[in-house]
């Protein structure tokens, strides 16, 4: 008797997630990415990591214990089993977090956390990629090699977590109250609460905001420290409760309470709020990568679904709506993962510099507020609309869409909301001028597209969207800096999609042309013809690793 799994529910399970995904295919080989590791992780996705994610989200949620047997407060949160072998083998077999600061390859540890979606697993993955990165840069200490266990690039493997979010801030960073006092020798005293703590409960060692004593007030007095899970023995802070998620449920999330909790502080004091923007790049461009991860999962259900699902006497895929919400779904998701690994390779070129920066880190850092808005956006949209394509199915918490759609909702929030992006891309466009090398560079990928003419025209209307900003008073460039956020970062995508046709697969420009005229002017593009349409929407290898499923 045939042991049922998550094929019974899922159409993607069980299939290869980065060789049916040709246009990631083609973007790994344009930079020339591990093609062996990622398809070995592919493999992985569609089956243990599909059906371990979807288990406990459904099923099997963190708990948080307080006590042990002997009378001691522990404070761990108790992860699923199978959710634990799926983070080792992730981080020790696969890699996911090891080639960054390894080798500075930063786009292959994006592309993997697109493959594995999951945003409570990617989460984890992320925070001890933030955690490793802030050791390996800054400090000085006894935990200065620690980054080395939190990548598997050393054993025992460790868990890391970012905990800057306070109950009265939110992203307003400046209004934290956690106060630091010196306990000299480089040994602080932590004292306060932070409100959003995720991975509390399994963190060995975090990254915590405070403010040092006497310290200047705002965001430029706080300082950044490594605070470990025990210090000489006994348990440094208390995890106070676990937050009720409407998803992201693999990562624990709860409240931490500091109460003289030791640390260890992270380079210069007055620099703590630039080392958590750079944290903050980080976790941005992972939230990124992982947005459109999601929207990519999400229509491969609604595109297998739609070849097997028969109304009105024909399959769904037969009806010429069905195309053109395929069409749609497919140009946004493609244009995100363009513009999330364009933002991936200018941190990775830009990654090792230090305050005060160089304007190609400014850049970098404009494009991840970008690429984090517009690739949020695109994940709520795509997954809502593959919801629909299931009709009442896709509204049942028993079949992936759903769970899905959900998790999408995240993805706007995490790392700074819509408006947090806007504002802070107004700032580097202002302050730090890094509008003028994204004209630079857009003209540098225009003059590499495939379509010299359509290339010159996004090119020109790039221009004249950053100089239409620029002329606005303080208090209208606000009003609209959301919208010409989507505008240019929409632009950009469209670039990214046209050099990407010229160096890696022609295929591009047709999404491209699909992309800009709807997403970017408002109107629907026209019909392509039949071969055309069904390449873009089947995406290639989909079909031929689906072979007789349907």
């Amino acid at each position: 008797m045939p042991l049922f799994g998550l094929e019974e529910l899922s159409l993607s399970y069980g299939l290869n997630h980065y060789s049916i995904d040709g246009p990631l295919r083609s973007i790994a080989s344009a930079l020339s990415l591990d093609d062996s590791a990622l398809e070995s992780l592919g493999r992985y996705v569609g089956r243990e990591v599909l059906e371990v994610s979807y288990r406990v989200d459904i099923a099997s949620s963190p708990l948080l214990f307080n006590w042990s047997i002997r009378g001691e407060r522990t404070d761990f949160s108790w992860l699923d089993p199978m959710e634990k072998v799926v983070l080792e083998r992730l981080l020790l077999e696969y890699g996911v977090d090891k080639e960054p600061l390894v080798r500075g390859a930063w786009a292959g540890h994006y592309a993997s956390i697109y493959l594995i979606a999951d945003p409570g697993i990617s989460c984890i993955l992320t925070l001890n990629m933030q955690t490793a990165y802030a050791l390996y840069k800054y400090s000085n200490t006894v935990l200065r090699d620690y980054w080395k266990r939190l990548v598997g690039a050393r054993r025992p493997l460790a868990f890391g977590a970012t905990w800057f979010t306070e109950v009265q801030g939110g992203s307003d960073l400046g209004a934290n109250q956690t106060i630091a006092e010196s306990l000299g020798s480089g040994l602080w005293s932590l004292t306060g609460y932070k409100y959003f703590a995720s991975a509390a409960g399994i963190a060995d060692v975090a990254l915590v905001t405070a403010r040092p004593r006497g310290s200047r007030p705002g965001a430029k007095g706080l300082s950044l420290f490594s605070v470990p899970r025990v210090f000489d023995g006994k348990l440094n802070y208390r995890v106070t409760r676990l937050k009720w998620k409407s998803g992201t449920r693999a990562v624990p999330t709860g409240e931490v309470e500091l109460l003289g909790s030791r640390a260890y502080m992270l380079g210069e004091q007055d620099k703590g709020i630039y080392y958590v923007m750079e944290d903050l790049m980080v976790s941005r461009i992972a939230n990124s990568a992982g947005a459109v991860g999601i929207a990519r999962k999400a229509y491969l259900e609604a595109f297998l679904y739609s070849l097997i699902r028969r109304a009105f006497g024909k399959k769904l895929i037969d009806h010429e709506l069905v195309k053109r919400d395929l069409l749609l779904m497919e140009a946004d998701i493609e244009a995100s993962l363009a513009l999330s690994m364009k933002a991936a390779t200018l941190f990775e070129s830009s990654w090792q510099d230090r305050p005060p920066y160089t304007s190609k880190y400014h850049y970098a850092r404009l494009v991840t507020h970008i690429a984090k808005n517009i690739t949020a956006e695109t994940s709520s949209r795509v997954t809502a609309a593959a919801m629909e394509l299931l009709g009442g199915l896709g509204f049942l918490q028993e079949f992936p869409i759903e769970r899905w759609h959900r998790e999408a909702m995240i993805t706007p929030i995490w790392e700074g909301t819509s408006n947090i992006q806007a504002l802070d891309m107004l700032e580097a466009m202002r302050k730090k001028r890094a509008h003028l090398e994204l004209l630079r560079d857009a003209e540098r990928a225009a003059s590499e597209g495939y379509d010299k003419g359509f290339a010159s025209k996004l090119l020109g209307h790039l221009v004249e969207e950053v100089k239409k900003l620029g002329s606005m008073s303080p208090e209208l460039v606000e009003f609209y800096s959301k919208d010409s956020l989507r505008t240019i970062g929409s632009i950009l995508a469209t670039i990214e999609l046209e050099r990407l046709a010229s160096i890696a697969d022609e295929r591009f420009h047709d999404v491209a042309m699909a992309y800009y005229e709807y997403f970017v002017k408002g109107r629907l593009p026209d019909r392509p013809r039949e071969e055309v349409l069904w390449d873009i929407i089947s995406l290639r290898g989909l079909l031929a690793e689906y072979g007789n499923r349907i």
